[in-house]
């Protein structure tokens, strides 16, 4: 097992952490309606062209281009209406030079016309004729057959996360059931600690807190589109944790340990994970503040992370680690993280090698927007809640000066 506390930088633990978990969740299917958020398992081909004939993008009269060429308001082309293209049918008309047919958006162009002219630039002449008084060229306001997607065309690629226009696209080609998507990965959630008692629990005895993090760390989960199961309070006894461990591992795709992961007699995480199954612990310190005793392993190519105690430690450490980790599991892009500039508020002392995440709230200053610290420790909860992001200070910075430009990362 490498040396506890060997500290890595974070994408360099990230990448030697994901490059062990070759593990994978199934696929299932699904209706696309019911698609939003899932990760599609294969790339999905249209099986049809959108849209499947010519439509018209205009209210107007379908019409040969050529016979309105040179039209003007003082010099107007002369077409007689023939009839009109129905909504929802074929257009059955036999359009010949010199005439036109009245469509509405939508509509299926007749065979022999190539152009729509928007009614606004036509007037009636006489009964059944038509003035034109702008040109059109062809193709003008048409949709072609396969303008929007050919058959065989790929629609949605492998590891795309499905947004809503998506659920448009495959209802439009037909796709409405047997959606390939990659099954939600199963987090098994522990906490560890003779101190902690479940959220429920009335009156505190001396000494005891309530287990918050498996709760916070559930709801990041089911954000990022994982099941999440609650493997409860393990005590600090020798051979607890591992058992736990093990009895979770085969029905598990992510196991996740909050609070155990210091240098201490009593913090039993990394023995546990290390003796779970090769590799086992591969990165035991990250050089990031708060969090920098997070454990990172694998075991049968499922990855394993040992969180600190301290809820804004655990939560940062599981946005850096065990969000990308899910991602890795589905196949799929980490999802962006949604990070603006803002101008600090006050100086923030760093350590060059090490990098910070600070919580803050922005505010709005004279048009510009400002950072300000919601200052406390790493064991104190309600520093996230009072915040809107984390302000970001880079491996290579010792700080930043007030009033110099960072990045927020915000809660979203």
């Amino acid at each position: 097992m490498p040396e506890f506390l060997q500290v890595l930088p974070p994408d360099a633990a990230r990448a030697r952490w994901l490059d062990a978990v070759t593990h994978r969740v199934n696929e299932e299917n699904v209706r696309a309606e019911d698609a939003l958020g899932r990760v599609i398992a294969r790339a999905l081909a249209s099986p049809e062209p959108l849209p499947a004939f010519r439509r018209a993008t205009v209210d107007g009269y379908a019409v040969r281009a050529a016979d309105t060429f040179g039209a003007t308001d003082a010099l107007p082309a002369y077409l007689r209406v023939v009839g009109e293209v129905r909504m929802g049918e074929r257009a059955s008309v036999a359009l010949r030079t010199g005439e036109a047919v009245l469509i509405h958006t939508g509509g299926m162009l007749p065979d022999a016309a190539d152009a729509v002219v928007m009614i606004e630039h036509t007037q009636e002449f006489t009964p059944g004729e038509i003035e034109v008084m702008r040109p059109v060229a062809p193709g003008e306001n048409v949709v072609q057959v396969g303008e929007d997607v050919m058959p065989g065309a790929v629609i949605l690629p492998a590891g795309r996360r499905v947004m809503p226009q998506d659920i448009g696209g495959l209802l439009a080609v037909g796709v409405a059931g047997d959606v390939p998507v990659m099954c939600r990965p199963r987090v098994h959630i522990f906490s560890t600690g003779d101190e902690l008692v479940p959220p429920e629990t009335g009156t505190l005895g001396p000494g005891q807190i309530r287990d918050i993090n498996s709760g916070t760390i559930g709801a990041l989960c089911r954000r990022a589109g994982a099941e999440v199961i609650h493997g409860g309070i393990i005590p600090d006894q020798p051979g607890a944790l591992l058992v736990a461990l093990e009895t979770a591992l085969p029905r598990a795709d992510l196991l996740v340990v909050t609070a155990g992961s210091s240098v201490s007699v009593r913090d039993l995480t990394a023995d546990a994970i290390d003796r779970l199954g090769e590799p086992g612990v591969l990165v035991h310190g990250v050089a990031a503040r708060p969090g920098k005793p997070t454990i990172l392993g694998a075991a049968g190519g499922k990855p394993v992370i040992g969180l600190p105690g301290n809820p804004v430690s655990a939560f940062v450490m599981f946005t850096l680690f065990g969000l990308p980790a899910i991602a890795h599991l589905l196949g799929a892009a980490a999802s962006p993280q949604i990070a603006v500039p803002a101008r600090v508020s006050r100086n923030i002392p760093s350590s060059a090698g090490r990098e910070d995440y600070v919580p803050v709230r922005l505010v709005q200053r004279d048009g510009e927007q400002w950072a300000e610290p919601v200052l406390g420790k790493s064991n104190l909860i309600f520093t996230l809640i009072g915040a809107d992001g984390l302000l970001r200070v880079a491996l290579d910075a010792t700080g930043l000066r007030e009033g110099a430009w960072g990045e927020v990362i915000l809660f979203v």
